[in-house]
């Protein structure tokens, strides 16, 4: 499939998302992802819940609070259920200092990781923060309908690739029978829609285990929906789990988008292209530039050389011999900066070399894009 069909009009594929979680990019503005030529965004229908920020995009429009009229994916939430129910009873750093724990109070940590949040069989139950929220299928597809988004996602029960085997099975069963509620539900929401009705994505579950894939990817498109995803996390120790992505892949009916969710390093999303997928979204492009990070065309690119057209550097003086931050750039940190100045911005005023770090590698990844579907 070469183009994503979306309320009357037809945008190339493949597509990166960034992250704009609550309905915003972190330090850039609405211009900035114009300016630098950014196709889609996700937000996140849990965070945008947790802020109490539905009743205020519901009488405008998600598209309106952004100021961005470019596809936007609304995240069910599911991906919340891996990282804050399905996570090892290890004392992170978030949860410490939420709960001002030290390390030696393991104890009464194991007991707060099931206050956080709990899998019922029709719903999910979060409680953070002092605040309890509730995900149904049903109220998942109506917050996302209701905020206006482009790309409505099911809720799923999202877990790692190491869990076990009847965790897995659990998680499938859990996936599949959300999916028929999510697809009733929308269904039911949408069926006045004609001109700007959104489209609907199914996730698909089952870690490692190549039978339950098969049997999650085949119960979904029995359903139907207009396009699939992997799910999941896609890496482990580090590394693209490309025969498991391969698997998926070959599942999915050829005529529907074929969705890499959380795949988000370049060599990993040329890899994930390969192998058939044409949407992906990640933080990577934006949490890097914060941390000093930027992707880097060495040379000047083409499908053919893209995998070794680029590179990541640090803004640190070792690699402040060359003055322009990339050459084969046309963003707006680019034409107006040096690396030494984005160096200088880091110590001196961070927000905006955050902002300028940011927009540099937004467009490194739209770039990317246009690359892989030229």
């Amino acid at each position: 499939m070469k183009f994503l069909k979306l309320k009357g009009k037809n945008y190339k594929l493949p597509i990166f998302f960034p992250d704009a979680t609550r309905g915003y990019v972190k330090y850039v503005s609405s211009k900035d992802l114009q300016d630098a030529k950014v196709q889609g965004v996700v937000v996140n229908t849990y965070h945008l819940l947790q802020e109490n920020l539905i009743p205020k995009i519901e009488k405008i429009g998600i598209h309106k609070y952004m100021n961005f009229y470019k596809p936007i994916i609304s995240d069910s939430g599911g991906f919340q259920v891996m990282s804050l129910i399905h996570q090892n009873p290890k004392p992170s750093k978030l949860l410490r200092n939420r709960y001002n724990f030290d390390s030696a109070q393991k104890s009464k940590y194991t007991n707060k990781i099931s206050d956080i949040g709990k899998i019922k069989e029709n719903e999910i139950v979060f409680n953070l923060d002092n605040k309890k929220i509730r995900l149904t299928p049903e109220n998942c597809i109506k917050t996302q309908i209701k905020i206006g988004s482009d790309i409505v996602m099911c809720l799923d029960d999202c877990t790692k690739p190491e869990s076990n085997l009847k965790e897995q099975e659990k998680s499938v069963e859990r996936t599949i029978r959300w999916a028929r509620k999510c697809k009733k539900e929308f269904e039911r929401l949408t069926k006045n829609k004609r001109e700007n009705k959104p489209i609907l994505f199914a996730i698909i579950q089952g870690g490692n285990h190549k039978k339950l894939r098969k049997y999650c990817a085949k119960e979904l498109v029995k359903i139907g929906f207009d396009g699939y995803s992997f799910g999941g996390f896609p890496m482990r120790n580090e590394k693209l789990m490309k025969n498991i992505l391969q698997y998926v892949s070959d599942l999915i009916p050829r005529d529907k988008i074929k969705y890499a969710m959380g795949v988000g390093k370049p060599g990993d999303i040329i890899e994930c292209f390969k192998l058939g997928y044409n949407m992906f979204d990640c933080v990577i492009p934006t949490r890097d530039a914060r941390h000093k990070r930027l992707f880097i065309f060495i040379k000047n690119p083409n499908k053919k050389n893209l995998n070794n057209s680029f590179k990541e550097i640090n803004i640190r003086k070792k690699y402040l011999k060359e003055k322009k931050i990339s050459k084969y750039c046309d963003c707006q940190t680019c034409k107006k900066y040096t690396r030494k100045q984005l160096l200088i911005l880091f110590k001196e005023d961070k927000e905006a070399a955050f902002k300028l770090a940011s927009i540099h590698n937004l467009r490194f990844y739209s770039k990317l894009m246009e690359i892989l579907n030229s």
